[in-house]
Protein backbone atom coordinates (compact mmCIF):
# COMPACT_ATOMS: atom_id res chain seq x y z
CA UNK A 1 0.00 0.00 0.00
CA UNK A 2 1.02 3.61 -0.42
CA UNK A 3 2.43 5.15 2.77
CA UNK A 4 2.67 8.85 3.56
CA UNK A 5 5.70 10.46 5.18
CA UNK A 6 4.10 10.33 8.64
CA UNK A 7 3.46 6.58 8.58
CA UNK A 8 6.98 6.08 7.28
CA UNK A 9 8.30 8.09 10.21
CA UNK A 10 6.46 5.80 12.61
CA UNK A 11 7.72 2.71 10.82
CA UNK A 12 11.29 4.02 10.90
CA UNK A 13 11.07 4.54 14.64
CA UNK A 14 9.91 0.98 15.17
CA UNK A 15 12.62 -0.37 12.85
CA UNK A 16 15.31 1.34 14.91
CA UNK A 17 13.83 -0.05 18.12
CA UNK A 18 13.72 -3.55 16.65
CA UNK A 19 17.34 -3.39 15.52
CA UNK A 20 18.44 -2.14 18.92
CA UNK A 21 16.57 -5.00 20.57
CA UNK A 22 18.08 -7.75 18.44
CA UNK A 23 21.54 -6.23 18.06
CA UNK A 24 21.45 -6.31 14.26
CA UNK A 25 22.30 -9.62 12.65
CA UNK A 26 20.76 -11.37 9.68
CA UNK A 27 17.22 -10.29 10.53
CA UNK A 28 18.06 -6.59 10.06
CA UNK A 29 16.62 -6.51 6.56
CA UNK A 30 13.19 -7.83 7.56
CA UNK A 31 11.09 -4.92 8.81
CA UNK A 32 7.70 -6.62 8.46
CA UNK A 33 5.50 -6.73 11.57
CA UNK A 34 5.92 -9.93 13.57
CA UNK A 35 2.17 -10.44 13.37
CA UNK A 36 0.47 -9.71 10.07
CA UNK A 37 -2.94 -8.47 11.15
CA UNK A 38 -5.75 -8.88 8.67
CA UNK A 39 -7.53 -5.65 9.59
CA UNK A 40 -7.73 -2.79 12.05
CA UNK A 41 -10.78 -2.01 14.21
CA UNK A 42 -10.98 1.27 16.12
CA UNK A 43 -13.31 2.30 18.94
CA UNK A 44 -13.14 5.68 20.59
CA UNK A 45 -13.78 9.39 20.40
CA UNK A 46 -12.41 12.44 18.58
CA UNK A 47 -8.79 11.49 19.31
CA UNK A 48 -9.25 8.52 16.94
CA UNK A 49 -11.95 9.90 14.60
CA UNK A 50 -10.87 9.71 10.95
CA UNK A 51 -13.82 11.55 9.46
CA UNK A 52 -17.22 10.71 10.98
CA UNK A 53 -18.27 14.32 10.47
CA UNK A 54 -16.36 14.98 7.26
CA UNK A 55 -19.61 15.57 5.41
CA UNK A 56 -21.28 18.46 3.65
CA UNK A 57 -19.86 21.87 4.42
CA UNK A 58 -17.42 20.52 7.02
CA UNK A 59 -15.12 18.99 4.46
CA UNK A 60 -15.56 20.85 1.18
CA UNK A 61 -18.45 23.25 1.31
CA UNK A 62 -19.24 26.58 2.85
CA UNK A 63 -21.74 28.00 5.29
CA UNK A 64 -24.41 30.51 4.22
CA UNK A 65 -21.86 33.34 4.53
CA UNK A 66 -19.55 31.61 2.07
CA UNK A 67 -16.85 30.47 4.51
CA UNK A 68 -14.99 27.34 3.41
CA UNK A 69 -14.34 24.83 6.19
CA UNK A 70 -12.06 22.15 4.73
CA UNK A 71 -12.10 20.07 7.89
CA UNK A 72 -13.15 16.64 9.04
CA UNK A 73 -10.52 15.56 11.55
CA UNK A 74 -9.78 17.00 14.97
CA UNK A 75 -6.34 18.36 14.14
CA UNK A 76 -4.83 20.74 11.58
CA UNK A 77 -6.55 19.56 8.41
CA UNK A 78 -5.36 19.93 4.83
CA UNK A 79 -6.41 23.05 2.92
CA UNK A 80 -9.32 23.05 0.45
CA UNK A 81 -8.60 21.03 -2.67
CA UNK A 82 -5.55 19.21 -1.35
CA UNK A 83 -7.43 16.10 -0.25
CA UNK A 84 -7.50 14.50 3.19
CA UNK A 85 -4.36 14.53 5.27
CA UNK A 86 -3.93 11.08 6.78
CA UNK A 87 -2.50 12.30 10.06
CA UNK A 88 -4.64 10.69 12.77
CA UNK A 89 -2.61 8.28 14.92
CA UNK A 90 -4.79 5.34 13.87
CA UNK A 91 -4.08 6.13 10.22
CA UNK A 92 -0.38 6.23 10.96
CA UNK A 93 -0.64 2.87 12.72
CA UNK A 94 -2.36 1.36 9.69
CA UNK A 95 0.59 2.43 7.56
CA UNK A 96 3.03 0.94 10.03
CA UNK A 97 1.08 -2.35 10.11
CA UNK A 98 0.80 -2.53 6.30
CA UNK A 99 -2.98 -2.27 6.50
CA UNK A 100 -5.39 -0.16 4.44
CA UNK A 101 -6.11 3.30 5.77
CA UNK A 102 -9.03 3.26 8.22
CA UNK A 103 -12.32 4.80 7.15
CA UNK A 104 -15.31 5.83 9.28
CA UNK A 105 -18.00 3.19 9.69
CA UNK A 106 -20.70 5.84 10.12
CA UNK A 107 -20.83 9.44 8.93
CA UNK A 108 -23.34 12.26 9.26
CA UNK A 109 -24.45 15.23 11.31
CA UNK A 110 -27.76 16.21 12.88
CA UNK A 111 -27.18 19.93 13.39
CA UNK A 112 -29.24 23.03 12.85
CA UNK A 113 -30.01 23.46 9.11
CA UNK A 114 -29.74 27.23 9.53
CA UNK A 115 -26.00 26.86 9.99
CA UNK A 116 -25.47 24.65 6.97
CA UNK A 117 -24.32 21.55 8.81
CA UNK A 118 -27.44 19.44 8.52
CA UNK A 119 -26.93 15.95 7.12
CA UNK A 120 -29.96 13.99 8.28
CA UNK A 121 -29.12 10.91 6.23
CA UNK A 122 -26.48 8.91 8.06
CA UNK A 123 -24.20 6.82 5.92
CA UNK A 124 -23.09 3.37 7.06
CA UNK A 125 -20.12 1.72 5.36
CA UNK A 126 -19.84 -1.91 6.55
CA UNK A 127 -16.37 -2.43 5.11
CA UNK A 128 -15.07 0.46 7.20
CA UNK A 129 -14.17 -0.48 10.77
CA UNK A 130 -13.17 2.81 12.39
CA UNK A 131 -16.09 3.53 14.72
CA UNK A 132 -14.52 6.36 16.76
CA UNK A 133 -16.59 9.54 16.79
CA UNK A 134 -16.01 13.00 18.13
CA UNK A 135 -17.98 13.55 21.33
CA UNK A 136 -18.43 9.84 22.06
CA UNK A 137 -18.65 8.84 25.72
CA UNK A 138 -18.25 5.35 27.19
CA UNK A 139 -21.96 4.66 27.65
CA UNK A 140 -23.98 7.88 27.47
CA UNK A 141 -25.25 8.49 23.91
CA UNK A 142 -25.40 12.28 24.35
CA UNK A 143 -21.80 13.42 24.34
CA UNK A 144 -20.42 16.91 23.63
CA UNK A 145 -21.76 18.40 20.43
CA UNK A 146 -24.81 16.12 20.28
CA UNK A 147 -28.04 17.77 19.13
CA UNK A 148 -29.87 16.49 22.22
CA UNK A 149 -29.07 19.14 24.82
CA UNK A 150 -31.69 17.67 27.13
CA UNK A 151 -29.72 14.44 27.26
CA UNK A 152 -26.51 16.41 27.84
CA UNK A 153 -27.60 19.50 29.80
CA UNK A 154 -24.07 20.75 30.53
CA UNK A 155 -23.19 21.07 26.85
CA UNK A 156 -25.02 23.55 24.66
CA UNK A 157 -22.94 23.14 21.49
CA UNK A 158 -25.68 21.46 19.45
CA UNK A 159 -25.10 23.47 16.27
CA UNK A 160 -23.20 20.64 14.56
CA UNK A 161 -25.31 17.81 15.91
CA UNK A 162 -22.49 15.29 16.26
CA UNK A 163 -23.65 11.68 16.33
CA UNK A 164 -21.57 10.81 19.46
CA UNK A 165 -22.30 7.07 19.25
CA UNK A 166 -20.98 5.72 22.59
CA UNK A 167 -18.25 3.10 22.87
CA UNK A 168 -20.64 0.33 23.91
CA UNK A 169 -22.78 0.91 20.81
CA UNK A 170 -19.72 1.18 18.57
CA UNK A 171 -18.68 -2.30 19.68
CA UNK A 172 -22.19 -3.65 19.28
CA UNK A 173 -22.42 -2.16 15.79
CA UNK A 174 -19.20 -3.90 14.79
CA UNK A 175 -20.42 -7.22 16.12
CA UNK A 176 -23.73 -6.83 14.30
CA UNK A 177 -21.92 -6.16 11.02
CA UNK A 178 -19.45 -9.04 11.40
CA UNK A 179 -21.42 -12.06 12.46
CA UNK A 180 -21.36 -11.33 16.18
CA UNK A 181 -17.64 -11.98 16.61
CA UNK A 182 -14.10 -10.79 16.04
CA UNK A 183 -11.94 -12.91 13.77
CA UNK A 184 -9.02 -13.00 16.22
CA UNK A 185 -6.65 -11.84 13.49
CA UNK A 186 -7.45 -8.12 13.61
CA UNK A 187 -5.85 -5.52 15.83
CA UNK A 188 -8.36 -3.60 17.95
CA UNK A 189 -7.46 -0.07 19.05
CA UNK A 190 -9.44 1.57 21.84
CA UNK A 191 -8.99 5.03 23.39
CA UNK A 192 -11.92 6.49 25.34
CA UNK A 193 -12.96 8.38 28.46
CA UNK A 194 -12.03 11.94 27.52
CA UNK A 195 -15.58 13.11 26.97
CA UNK A 196 -16.71 11.52 30.21
CA UNK A 197 -14.03 13.56 31.95
CA UNK A 198 -15.06 16.73 30.12
CA UNK A 199 -18.75 16.17 30.86
CA UNK A 200 -18.15 15.63 34.58
CA UNK A 201 -15.67 18.51 34.79
CA UNK A 202 -18.22 20.87 33.27
CA UNK A 203 -20.89 19.50 35.59
CA UNK A 204 -18.64 20.18 38.57
CA UNK A 205 -17.71 23.72 37.52
CA UNK A 206 -21.32 24.57 36.73
CA UNK A 207 -22.66 23.31 40.05
CA UNK A 208 -20.03 25.17 42.06
CA UNK A 209 -20.62 28.38 40.11
CA UNK A 210 -24.36 28.07 40.64
CA UNK A 211 -23.84 27.54 44.36
CA UNK A 212 -21.68 30.67 44.53
CA UNK A 213 -24.33 32.70 42.71
CA UNK A 214 -27.01 31.59 45.14
CA UNK A 215 -25.15 31.42 48.45
CA UNK A 216 -21.72 32.95 48.06
CA UNK A 217 -18.29 31.54 48.86
CA UNK A 218 -19.41 29.29 51.72
CA UNK A 219 -22.06 27.63 49.57
CA UNK A 220 -19.58 27.18 46.71
CA UNK A 221 -17.07 25.55 49.04
CA UNK A 222 -19.70 23.17 50.37
CA UNK A 223 -20.81 22.28 46.85
CA UNK A 224 -17.24 21.62 45.77
CA UNK A 225 -16.76 19.25 48.70
CA UNK A 226 -19.70 17.20 47.42
CA UNK A 227 -19.45 17.64 43.65
CA UNK A 228 -15.72 16.87 43.46
CA UNK A 229 -15.96 13.32 44.85
CA UNK A 230 -19.08 12.78 42.74
CA UNK A 231 -17.13 13.66 39.60
CA UNK A 232 -14.38 11.20 40.53
CA UNK A 233 -16.96 8.50 41.26
CA UNK A 234 -18.53 9.09 37.86
CA UNK A 235 -15.16 8.26 36.31
CA UNK A 236 -14.99 5.08 38.39
CA UNK A 237 -18.33 4.12 36.90
CA UNK A 238 -17.20 4.92 33.37
CA UNK A 239 -13.95 2.99 33.84
CA UNK A 240 -15.77 -0.02 35.23
CA UNK A 241 -18.19 0.05 32.31
CA UNK A 242 -15.39 0.30 29.73
CA UNK A 243 -13.53 -2.61 31.30
CA UNK A 244 -16.74 -4.62 31.18
CA UNK A 245 -17.19 -3.89 27.48
CA UNK A 246 -13.61 -4.96 26.77
CA UNK A 247 -14.04 -8.21 28.70
CA UNK A 248 -17.60 -9.13 27.71
CA UNK A 249 -18.01 -7.68 24.22
CA UNK A 250 -14.51 -7.66 22.74
CA UNK A 251 -12.44 -10.42 24.37
CA UNK A 252 -15.36 -12.78 24.94
CA UNK A 253 -16.22 -12.51 21.26
CA UNK A 254 -12.85 -13.62 19.97
CA UNK A 255 -10.49 -10.61 19.85
CA UNK A 256 -6.88 -11.65 20.47
CA UNK A 257 -4.99 -8.39 19.98
CA UNK A 258 -6.50 -5.45 21.82
CA UNK A 259 -4.46 -2.25 22.22
CA UNK A 260 -6.03 -0.17 24.98
CA UNK A 261 -4.55 3.33 25.02
CA UNK A 262 -5.30 4.88 28.38
CA UNK A 263 -6.56 8.43 28.72
CA UNK A 264 -3.89 11.14 28.32
CA UNK A 265 -3.67 13.76 31.07
CA UNK A 266 -6.54 16.13 30.29
CA UNK A 267 -5.47 18.42 33.14
CA UNK A 268 -2.27 19.46 31.33
CA UNK A 269 -4.06 20.52 28.13
CA UNK A 270 -5.06 24.12 27.33
CA UNK A 271 -8.57 23.03 28.34
CA UNK A 272 -7.30 22.11 31.79
CA UNK A 273 -5.65 25.50 32.11
CA UNK A 274 -8.92 27.24 31.20
CA UNK A 275 -10.80 25.23 33.81
CA UNK A 276 -8.25 26.24 36.43
CA UNK A 277 -8.50 29.91 35.50
CA UNK A 278 -12.27 29.71 35.85
CA UNK A 279 -12.26 27.82 39.13
CA UNK A 280 -9.12 27.25 41.19
CA UNK A 281 -8.49 23.63 42.08
CA UNK A 282 -10.29 22.18 39.05
CA UNK A 283 -7.07 21.19 37.29
CA UNK A 284 -6.04 18.93 40.18
CA UNK A 285 -9.52 17.44 40.30
CA UNK A 286 -9.39 16.65 36.57
CA UNK A 287 -6.04 14.89 37.00
CA UNK A 288 -7.56 12.79 39.77
CA UNK A 289 -10.55 11.99 37.57
CA UNK A 290 -8.31 10.82 34.73
CA UNK A 291 -5.96 8.76 36.90
CA UNK A 292 -8.95 7.18 38.65
CA UNK A 293 -10.51 6.27 35.30
CA UNK A 294 -7.27 4.77 34.00
CA UNK A 295 -6.57 2.78 37.15
CA UNK A 296 -10.13 1.48 37.27
CA UNK A 297 -9.96 0.18 33.71
CA UNK A 298 -6.52 -1.38 34.26
CA UNK A 299 -7.60 -3.07 37.48
CA UNK A 300 -10.51 -4.75 35.74
CA UNK A 301 -8.79 -5.87 32.52
CA UNK A 302 -6.12 -8.52 33.03
CA UNK A 303 -6.07 -10.58 29.83
CA UNK A 304 -2.74 -11.15 28.11
CA UNK A 305 -4.63 -10.36 24.91
CA UNK A 306 -4.82 -6.71 26.00
CA UNK A 307 -1.87 -4.34 25.73
CA UNK A 308 -2.39 -1.22 27.87
CA UNK A 309 -0.44 1.70 26.45
CA UNK A 310 0.29 4.37 29.06
CA UNK A 311 -0.49 7.55 27.13
CA UNK A 312 -1.11 9.35 30.43
CA UNK A 313 2.50 9.16 31.56
CA UNK A 314 3.97 9.98 28.17
CA UNK A 315 1.62 12.96 27.75
CA UNK A 316 2.86 14.34 31.07
CA UNK A 317 6.46 13.80 29.97
CA UNK A 318 5.80 15.74 26.79
CA UNK A 319 4.46 18.69 28.79
CA UNK A 320 7.24 18.67 31.38
CA UNK A 321 10.10 18.08 28.93
CA UNK A 322 8.96 19.15 25.45
CA UNK A 323 12.47 19.41 24.00
CA UNK A 324 12.94 15.67 24.51
CA UNK A 325 10.13 15.15 21.99
CA UNK A 326 11.12 18.01 19.65
CA UNK A 327 8.02 19.94 20.72
CA UNK A 328 8.26 23.71 20.44
CA UNK A 329 5.01 24.61 22.22
CA UNK A 330 2.85 22.61 24.65
CA UNK A 331 0.49 25.32 25.90
CA UNK A 332 -0.83 27.29 22.91
CA UNK A 333 -3.30 25.86 20.36
CA UNK A 334 -1.96 25.92 16.80
CA UNK A 335 -5.38 26.75 15.37
CA UNK A 336 -6.88 30.21 15.41
CA UNK A 337 -9.88 29.43 17.63
CA UNK A 338 -11.50 32.86 17.68
CA UNK A 339 -14.51 33.80 15.59
CA UNK A 340 -14.16 35.21 12.10
CA UNK A 341 -14.38 39.01 12.13
CA UNK A 342 -13.19 41.86 9.97
CA UNK A 343 -10.08 42.07 12.10
CA UNK A 344 -9.69 38.27 12.29
CA UNK A 345 -10.56 37.02 8.78
CA UNK A 346 -8.72 33.72 9.27
CA UNK A 347 -10.68 32.78 12.37
CA UNK A 348 -12.55 29.59 13.19
CA UNK A 349 -15.95 29.08 11.49
CA UNK A 350 -17.41 27.32 14.53
CA UNK A 351 -16.23 29.80 17.17
CA UNK A 352 -18.77 31.81 19.11
CA UNK A 353 -18.38 35.54 18.48
CA UNK A 354 -18.96 36.16 22.19
CA UNK A 355 -16.56 33.54 23.59
CA UNK A 356 -12.78 33.76 23.04
CA UNK A 357 -10.96 30.62 21.89
CA UNK A 358 -14.24 28.74 21.43
CA UNK A 359 -13.54 27.18 18.02
CA UNK A 360 -12.60 23.60 17.27
CA UNK A 361 -9.91 21.93 15.22
CA UNK A 362 -12.60 20.00 13.33
CA UNK A 363 -12.65 22.96 10.93
CA UNK A 364 -9.02 23.99 11.33
CA UNK A 365 -6.70 23.84 8.36
CA UNK A 366 -3.52 25.42 7.04
CA UNK A 367 -5.39 28.64 6.20
CA UNK A 368 -6.64 29.38 9.72
CA UNK A 369 -3.80 28.49 12.04
CA UNK A 370 -1.96 31.08 14.12
CA UNK A 371 1.05 32.90 12.73
CA UNK A 372 4.45 31.27 12.84
CA UNK A 373 5.79 27.72 12.62
CA UNK A 374 3.29 25.38 14.31
CA UNK A 375 4.74 22.17 12.85
CA UNK A 376 5.93 20.94 16.26
CA UNK A 377 3.15 22.26 18.46
CA UNK A 378 1.47 19.74 20.75
CA UNK A 379 -2.12 20.98 20.56
CA UNK A 380 -4.30 21.92 17.61
CA UNK A 381 -7.08 23.23 19.87
CA UNK A 382 -7.84 23.02 23.58
CA UNK A 383 -7.59 19.20 23.76
CA UNK A 384 -6.73 17.67 20.37
CA UNK A 385 -3.19 17.04 19.09
CA UNK A 386 -1.62 18.51 15.99
CA UNK A 387 -0.45 16.17 13.22
CA UNK A 388 2.91 16.07 15.02
CA UNK A 389 1.15 15.21 18.29
CA UNK A 390 -0.51 12.34 16.46
CA UNK A 391 2.90 11.19 15.22
CA UNK A 392 4.19 11.12 18.78
CA UNK A 393 1.24 9.03 19.93
CA UNK A 394 1.56 6.60 17.00
CA UNK A 395 5.28 6.19 17.64
CA UNK A 396 4.66 5.39 21.27
CA UNK A 397 1.87 2.91 20.53
CA UNK A 398 4.07 1.24 17.91
CA UNK A 399 7.00 0.98 20.32
CA UNK A 400 4.81 -0.64 22.96
CA UNK A 401 3.41 -3.10 20.42
CA UNK A 402 6.98 -3.98 19.43
CA UNK A 403 7.92 -4.64 23.07
CA UNK A 404 4.82 -6.81 23.41
CA UNK A 405 5.93 -8.79 20.36
CA UNK A 406 3.00 -7.73 18.23
CA UNK A 407 4.99 -5.59 15.80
Amino acid sequence: MRQNKFSLAVAATVAVAALAGCGGGSSAGNQAPKIQFTSQVVFGDSLSDVGSYAVGSIILGANPSGTAYSGGRYTVNAAVGSGPAHTNWTELMAGTLNLPLPCPAETGLEGDPAYGFYAAIKTYTPQCTSYAQGGAMVTDPYGPGNANTTGNPVDGSAVLGQLTVPIVTQIQNHLAAHGGAFSGTEVVFLLAGGNDAIFNSELYVGSVAQAYTVGGAAAAQAEAATAGPAAVQAMVTAGTQLAGYINNLILANGAKYVVLVNLPDLSTTPYGAILESNLAGTQALVKTMVTTFNSTVAANVSSSNVLIVDAFTTSDLQISNPAQFSLTNVTTPACNLNAITASNPTGNPLASPTTPESGTSLVCNATNVIAGDISHYEFADQVHPTPYGNILLARYVASQMAIKGWL
